[in-house]
């Protein structure tokens, strides 16, 4: 039986949920979506980019990740919102319920986009009537609007909902690719990006058609196994599962931009220790454990440099986390200032306790009972219920350069937007 895949995609997800939020829950009296306007970061925490954009800004030439400075210069009216990723998540946890009514087969691709395996569970209904009921519902019960593709496979689907938006249903039979996919830019297929759209187009290939029309060896030859993969795409090949559930994690990271550039090794180190909080967390909730802890540092000539390190034995204990951090950070920074930190971890493990060493000289089951039990206290009392002295902020402290105790991630002013404070358009 020949598949049936739906791809549903929130249109401008974030201002979407903002704009009906304001308008539905707080009273507001003007539709984000109507006017130029845009979620954007936090410009005096250097986290001053465009996040989503209404159609109307998008006339402005208005772009997401822009920052938010030059998208004022080429829309000086634009009405700007601060993020709110709590109501995110919930908008996108009920979009989910809905789509559980049509299919068990579900994969939450992103915050804003899911892909649904229809094909045993059309009940011989038109599929293309289906995803309009999806897309009506959506509207009705939520506020806000999809589109959705209608596809045999997950590629065609998600290059159907990036058709004409917003609010709309479009096809891409394997018989419409000709006339619906290959007249369009080459940069519209997934997984080209800037790099190899330069490549593709000194090779003569400017249409998602002529791509699909290259030699093979042409492509290999100049783009690797990538130039494969693209192929694949342009002549919409594409056999991969619906996957319920989603892959184990190769790595946990997380980084973060400073509020401004850090000069000295004491502070940029109560970064990593809040930023080591936060992945060992992540590690503990899942189970799991790492071998190799890095670090990256991005300067505030934007060079970005890295450093990794093995450990003797796989870990979710934050300060060996930390401590490995630290030692990759002594060995890579130069004194340049310091715009941004990460840290990154690989060699995924389950959880399976750990073996004692013969020179062990710290209890390594105590710590970790004591951070599983402040992982236990953050869960029911809130995430600053518990947090190390070195982060508490004396009374005299900028604000700007109050370091979080648990960072990078969603940074504390993106987690939760106070709207009192707001004024409701």
């Amino acid at each position: 039986m020949d598949r049936v895949i739906f791809h549903v995609d929130v249109n401008s997800a974030f201002l979407s949920w903002e704009a009906v939020y304001r308008l539905y829950h707080l009273g507001g009296t003007v539709d984000l979506r109507g006017i130029p306007s845009a979620v954007g970061g936090d410009q005096e925490r250097r986290h001053g980019i465009i996040l989503a954009k209404s159609i109307p800004a998008k006339a402005y030439h208005v772009q997401t990740g822009e920052p938010i400075v030059d998208a004022k210069r080429k829309c000086p009216d634009l009405v700007l919102v601060p993020p709110n990723y709590n109501l995110y998540r919930k908008s996108s946890e009920a979009m989910a319920k809905i789509l559980q009514r049509y299919t068990d087969r579900i994969e939450r691709f992103s915050i804003d986009e899911a892909f649904l395996d229809m094909t045993h569970y059309l009940g011989g209904r038109d599929p293309v009537d289906t995803a309009h009921e999806i897309r009506q519902t959506v509207s009705r019960e939520l506020g806000f609007t999809v589109n959705v593709g209608v596809a045999e496979n997950k590629l065609l689907a998600k290059m159907a909902s990036d058709f004409r938006k917003p609010d709309r249903v479009h096809t891409l039979w394997r018989e419409e690719i000709p006339s619906k996919m290959w007249p369009l830019p080459v940069r519209d297929l997934y997984f080209v990006g800037p790099a190899s759209e330069r490549k593709l187009t000194a090779l003569g290939i400017h249409t998602i058609g002529d791509l699909a029309a290259a030699p093979p060896k042409i492509l290999r030859g100049h783009l690797k196994s990538h130039g494969c993969l693209l192929y694949q795409y342009a002549n919409g090949w594409d056999d991969s599962e619906v996957q319920t559930e989603p892959p184990p994690n190769k790595g946990y990271g997380n980084s973060l931009t400073t509020p401004r550039d850090v000069a000295d090794a004491e502070t940029a180190k109560l970064y990593l220790l809040s930023l080591a909080e936060t992945v060992s967390a992540r590690l503990r909730a899942n189970d799991a454990k790492i071998s190799v802890v890095a670090v990256s540092i991005r300067d505030h000539n934007l060079k970005f440099t890295n450093r990794q390190m093995r450990l003797e034995a796989p870990t979710d204990l934050t300060t060996e986390i930390y401590q490995a951090a630290c030692r990759c950070f002594d060995e890579l920074w130069d004194h340049t200032p310091i715009r941004h930190l990460g840290i990154h971890t690989s060699r995924v493990a389950a959880d399976e306790g750990r073996q004692l060493g013969m020179f062990d000289t710290v209890d390594y089951e105590k710590q970790r009972r004591a951070e599983a039990a402040v992982d236990a206290l953050r869960h029911k009392y809130g995430t600053d219920c518990v947090k190390r002295a070195c982060f508490l902020k004396s009374p005299e402290e900028d604000d700007a350069m109050f370091i979080d105790h648990m960072g990078g991630g969603i940074s504390r002013e993106k987690r939760s937007v106070d709207y009192s404070k707001e004024t409701v358009l």
